[in-house]
C-alpha cells in the first residue's frame, strides 16, 4: 500500500490502498475485495479454471446469485428457455465445485446481484468490488470502487483475486440545489447523460457530490451510480456518510460491536480531502431538472418530458445528425414531435436501475386508487425476494394488482428481454430499466428510459404522462 501526503480524492485513497504492484508504464494489479457473479458471464471463466486445474483463490471473498437467467413467472414451473435452465444448473454446480456461496431460485435472499449486495451489507466502504455485469458502478454508491469486468477478467479474479487495470483519471458531477416534487434520481442521471453525451465519462471515474447527492437516500444514490456507465465512465462514487452508515447498520454482513465502530471510523476518513484536485468537473443544478424520458436508442438521446422530439436537420454534426436520423427511424418518431401523449404498449418498473423498494413505492403511490390503461401491460419485478417481501408487507403488491399490473419474482427480466419478458416487434414501452439499445427490450422493440414515477403515470394514462401532472 502507498500513501501520500497531497490531498486526495475518494477514488485516489481506494486506489492506492489497493494497489498489490505497479510497474512503470504498466497496468496495476488491483486486489479485489468482493467479487460477485451471476450465472451468465460465469461459466466460461470456470471452464478456464477446470482446464487449467486451479482452485478459486478466496471463495470467501466471492459470491453468486441467478438473475438474468431466472424466470419472473411462477418458480415452481419448469424454466421453459433450455438455454437458461442450462446456465442457472451450470452456476449451482460451479459453486458446489469451488464453494463459492450461491444465493439460488429458492433462496430467499435470490435477487439482481446490484440489489442483493447492497441489502446483504457486502457492499461496504473503501471496498474494490468487481462482476461480470456493466452496472457493477452501482455499488460505488457506498464509497466503493466498482466496476464490470469480461469474462477472461472473471476468470483471473477467481484465480488471482487480483485484476490489471490502468488507472483512470477522475470527474467531480457536483449536482447543486435541491430535486423538485416529480423529479427523482433516475432523472438526474439522465439529465448528466444529456448534459455530456455517452461518451463523455471515457477514462473517467465519476464522483457525485453536492447537496443534491447528499440529499438522496442510499436506493437514489445506487440508481445514479448505476448508469455512470451510460455517459462511458468506469465506475462512479458517492462519498460515505451517515446516511450509508445508517443504511449498512444491522445488516447480514456489515460488522457489528467494536468491529462496527472501527469500520465507521475508518469509513469517515475516505470522502475526498479538501483542496483534492479532480481532473475535470461537470455540474448540475437539480432545481431546473424536469422528469426525463429518452426518445432514441441510446441513453444519450434523452430530453425533459415536456420537450418534443428532436430534429435532425437541427444537428450541426453530420454524424451525430445520421445516428439521430437512424434512431428515430427505429422508433418511428416524428421530428417536432411532442413526448408528451405518445402512446405506449407496455410499461417496465424494476432492474438493478430500478427495482428498489423506494422505487416500487414511488409507482404505487400513482397507481394507488387508478387503473392501468386498458391497452397496456405493466410488469412489476421487485429486484430481490427481500423487496418482495417488505413490498407486499406494506401491501404494494395489492395496489399493483388492483392497478391491473402483473407482480412477478424478483430477476433481470424484460431489462434483457428473458423468458418471454420482452416487447413484441414495434411496441413501445416506458421503462425504468437502464438501456434502450436497438433490441434490448425485445427484436424490434422500442424502449423509453424513465423514473417508476413516469412508468407509473404513463401505465395509467396510456401514453408518456408527466407525473406530476397526477402527484397530489
Amino acid at each position: 500500500m502507498t500513501t501520500s501526503t497531497q490531498p486526495q480524492t475518494l477514488f485516489d485513497k481506494i486506489w492506492r490502498g489497493h494497489v498489490v504492484a505497479q510497474e512503470p508504464d504498466s497496468p496495476a494489479v488491483l486486489y479485489v475485495d468482493l467479487h460477485l457473479i451471476h450465472e451468465v458471464t460465469s461459466p466460461q471463466a470456470f471452464a478456464g479454471l477446470r482446464e487449467r486445474g486451479l482452485p478459486v483463490r478466496r471463495p470467501d471473498k466471492t459470491v453468486a446469485t441467478v438473475d438474468h437467467s431466472i424466470p419472473t413467472h411462477d418458480r415452481s414451473l419448469p424454466i421453459a428457455d433450455p438455454q437458461c435452465a442450462r446456465q442457472i444448473a451450470q452456476l449451482e454446480a460451479n459453486c458446489r465445485d469451488f464453494g463459492i456461496p450461491l444465493y439460488a431460485a429458492d433462496s430467499p435472499h435470490q435477487g439482481v446481484v446490484h440489489v442483493i449486495g447492497p441489502e446483504l451489507g457486502l457492499t461496504q466502504p473503501g471496498m474494490t468490488i468487481v462482476c461480470g455485469d456493466s452496472h457493477t458502478a452501482t455499488h460505488g454508491a457506498f464509497g466503493a470502487l466498482a466496476f464490470g469486468v469480461g469474462t477472461s477478467e472473471v476468470e483471473h479474479v477467481l484465480a488471482t483475486q487480483c485484476l490489471l487495470q490502468h488507472k483512470p483519471k477522475t470527474c467531480e458531477v457536483r449536482v447543486e440545489g435541491r430535486l423538485r416534487p416529480g423529479v427523482g434520481p433516475k432523472d438526474v442521471i439522465l439529465a448528466l447523460i444529456a448534459q455530456i453525451g455517452v461518451g463523455g465519462g471515457t477514462g473517467h471515474v465519476f464522483e457525485y457530490t453536492g447537496p443534491a447527492i447528499r440529499g438522496l437516500s442510499m436506493e437514489g444514490r445506487m440508481t445514479v451510480c448505476n448508469m455512470s456507465i451510460e455517459a462511458g465512465a468506469r465506475a462512479g462514487m458517492i462519498a460515505a456518510d451517515d446516511v450509508t452508515f445508517e443504511y449498512l447498520a444491522g445488516r447480514p454482513f456489515a460488522p457489528t460491536a467494536t468491529a462496527w465502530e472501527e469500520a465507521t471510523a475508518r469509513w469517515r476518513k475516505l470522502p475526498t480531502d479538501p483542496g483534492a484536485a479532480y481532473d475535470k468537473t461537470v455540474t448540475l443544478d437539480a432545481a431546473v431538472l424536469e422528469p426525463m424520458i429518452t426518445y432514441g436508442t441510446n441513453p444519450g438521446m434523452v430530453a425533459a418530458i415536456t420537450d418534443r422530439v428532436p430534429t435532425p436537420d437541427a444537428v450541426r454534426d453530420p454524424v451525430q445528425r445520421r445516428a439521430l436520423e437512424k434512431a428515430l427511424a427505429y422508433m418511428a418518431l416524428t421530428p417536432g414531435a411532442a413526448l408528451l401523449g405518445q402512446p405506449v404498449d407496455v410499461v417496465f418498473i424494476g432492474s438493478c436501475t430500478n427495482g428498489r423498494l423506494s422505487d416500487l413505492r414511488q409507482a404505487a403511490s400513482l397507481l394507488r386508487g387508478r387503473k392501468v390503461h386498458k391497452r397496456v401491460r405493466v410488469l412489476v419485478v421487485p429486484g430481490s425476494q427481500q423487496v418482495k417481501e417488505e413490498a407486499e408487507a406494506e401491501g404494494l403488491d395489492v395496489v399493483f394488482r388492483e392497478a391491473g399490473c402483473e407482480w412477478r419474482e424478483p430477476g433481470c427480466s424484460m431489462c434483457i428481454a428473458m423468458n418471454g419478458d420482452q416487447l413484441q416487434p414495434g411496441q413501445y414501452a416506458v421503462s425504468t430499466s437502464n438501456r434502450n439499445f436497438e433490441g434490448r427490450q425485445g427484436p424490434g422493440g422500442r424502449t423509453f428510459l424513465a423514473s417508476p414515477l413516469t412508468a407509473a403515470a404513463s401505465a395509467v394514462a396510456g401514453a408518456i404522462a408527466d407525473p406530476r401532472a397526477m402527484m397530489a
